[in-house]
């Protein structure tokens, strides 16, 4: 399982004659098997952090280290292998393609790294059992509810088996139920899987089962209250 560390990231995004600072020397650890969650308000920089763990985009500068591997050195075409084979991506608005049935989905990542057929069918009939949804394998996207798209894209980041799971806010679009349910799977990899968990959400349900929840803001990590911080007098009773 990948240790991830990140090291003094930074990612500066331009638009036009405007930089934005969107990570400003984010350190972070994440051990093996653990579920993190970060937490943060809009615009502080956890989506960003998430694609950078992802390897879907670069810093500016410092390491981001995944079972030993700086990934920021990687070739394009070794993130792209990191990517298949290393990284399930677990989207707000689940990125299924519309074309396809939910089944043809779950296979596709598996067809990009050339299995075979048979072992192709027999894992998505796993995961589809795996996501409690073996009845809705032939159905498209538009078939399905929100809550069934979501437990399709996970079916798709497990695919081909991945160590580690990256989440952007996967309850975002979910009602209490659905999202219930989608915690509840998340909870299952960790415990039955030995998956790493790494989910930017701004709900706290999934916060409070996570193993711990980092607080982000302005791009790095928010610093902890100072155990020495002088607490305020108490007012005198009157």
């Amino acid at each position: 399982m990948p240790e991830i560390t990140t090291k003094d990231v930074i990612r500066i995004y331009k638009t036009g004659k405007t930089e934005v600072i969107a990570l400003r020397g984010m350190n972070l650890t994440v051990k093996d098997g653990e579920m993190v969650t970060i937490l943060g308000p809009s615009g502080c920089g956890k989506s960003t952090l998430l694609n950078m763990i992802g390897g879907l985009d670069r810093p500016n500068a410092g390491s981001i280290t995944v079972g030993g591997k700086d990934i920021v050195k990687f070739t394009d075409a070794e993130l792209v292998k990191y990517r298949r084979e290393t990284v399930g991506v677990v989207f707000q608005f689940f990125n299924l393609v519309p074309t396809l049935t939910a089944e043809e989905n779950i296979e596709l990542p598996m067809q990009l790294l050339g299995k075979p057929a048979a072992e192709r069918k027999k894992r998505t009939r796993e995961l589809l059992k795996l996501v409690g949804l073996e009845a809705r394998g032939p159905h498209r996207p538009e078939e399905l509810s929100g809550g069934e798209q979501q437990r399709i894209a996970i079916a798709v980041a497990l695919s081909n088996d991945p160590p580690l799971i990256l989440a952007d806010e996967p309850t975002g679009e979910l009602d209490t139920k659905t999202g219930r349910e989608v915690l509840e799977l998340f909870h299952a990899l960790k415990e039955k899987q030995g998956k790493t968990l790494v989910i930017v959400t701004h709900d706290e349900k999934i916060a409070a089962v996570a193993d711990r929840a980092i607080h982000m803001v302005d791009g790095k990590m928010a610093e902890p209250a100072s155990k020495d911080e002088k607490k305020p007098d108490k007012p005198a009773e009157k």
